[in-house]
């Protein structure tokens, strides 16, 4: 490259790492060179030489769920910015899996981790974390031990606030729709602010059907839920996904959501607002989780001595066409 450009060796080392003072024209040169030939530097021996490993894994379940998908993208996005290269990895909700994924991550010497534990993760999943010191930051579900900087969601406030919602349109009969994972700590907080919502005005009876996380189980799980209770004039969903799965049932079924049946969705995915009817969600913005993400690693990276950081995010009411007074 250094023949091709015509320079040193030293000039195209400096040009390449951003250092010396070097004119802008012979800077023209060897990018030109760079380009013609090619060239892609090896960002792991320039890691081993400063010290500072650019790589960053995620761990993470359902990589197909589009929530998951946008908050990756925000991550990345914003880590890519500051030079750091993002992989991702699917634990699908297995401690074995998970546990297997972390251990590829350490053996390849990721710089730092965004990491949804999985369910039942062990104690030994975050000793193993904690012994390579590998800069760690958690969503959504705690670890078993809270050592590390973790980003949460205000679920119980939001699905109330759904609720609420709903009851102020004069639904009263109004079921939580969605989940299927009897210890999904998410899940029990929205059903729990549902919940507290309902016996807060008095409604009832309470229904909580379960669902997978599909659009496809959203709408086999909804015809269900239909046939059994058909009084059910409203749902607060434990996303968007089974939300526009249970829109898409009431095609099926000859019901019009927004008025025969209202749906609350929940994280605001692109889905939701391009969808027919456009899905009224509890947003959390997942792409700028993402970027909230990576940037509290990047604090991480920057001073690995401070204290843990938690934070929550709150979710909005973004109201569309999927609800209104019933019928």
């Amino acid at each position: 490259m250094a023949d091709t450009a015509g320079v040193s060796r030293a000039t195209v080392s400096q040009v390449l790492n951003d250092r010396g003072r070097i004119s802008e024209q012979t800077r023209k040169r060897v990018k030109r060179a760079v380009e013609a030939l090619g060239y892609v530097p090896d960002t792991r021996a320039a890691s081993m030489r400063s010290g500072e490993n650019r790589e960053i894994g995620i761990v993470i379940h359902g990589l197909a769920n589009p929530f998951n998908a946008e908050v990756i993208s925000g991550v990345t996005n914003k880590l890519e910015t500051h030079g750091y290269l993002v992989s991702t990895l699917d634990s699908n909700d297995d401690p074995e899996r998970q546990l297997r994924n972390l251990k590829a991550f350490i053996g390849s010497s990721r710089g730092g981790l965004i990491w949804v534990p999985a369910i039942a993760t062990t104690v030994d999943a975050v000793t193993l974390l904690e012994m390579h010191g590998i800069p760690t930051v958690t969503l959504l579900r705690d670890p078993p031990v809270a050592s590390f900087d973790h980003i949460g969601i205000e679920n119980r406030a939001a699905t109330m606030t759904a609720t609420a919602y709903l009851a102020e349109l004069s639904h009263r009969r109004i079921a939580f729709f969605g989940g299927d994972g009897e210890r999904s700590p998410v899940r029990r907080e929205r059903i729990a602010g549902y919940l507290d919502e309902m016996r807060r005005r008095d409604l009832g009876p309470t229904v909580i059907w379960p669902s997978g996380d599909t659009k496809s189980e959203g709408l086999e799980a909804a015809i269900a839920l239909r046939e059994a209770h058909p009084e059910i004039t409203a749902l607060v969903c434990n996303g968007d996904m089974v939300a526009l799965g249970a829109s898409l049932a009431g095609q099926r079924l000859g019901i019009t959501v927004g008025r025969d049946l209202s749906i609350v969705g929940f994280d605001d995915t692109e889905e939701a607002a391009i969808a027919t009817p456009a899905l009224t969600t509890m947003s959390v913005s997942p792409r700028l989780l993402g970027r909230k993400l990576a940037r509290m690693l990047l604090d991480r990276l920057k001073d690995p001595g401070l204290p843990p950081v938690r934070t929550t995010v709150s979710a909005k009411l973004v109201i569309r066409d999927s609800t209104g007074a019933p019928a």
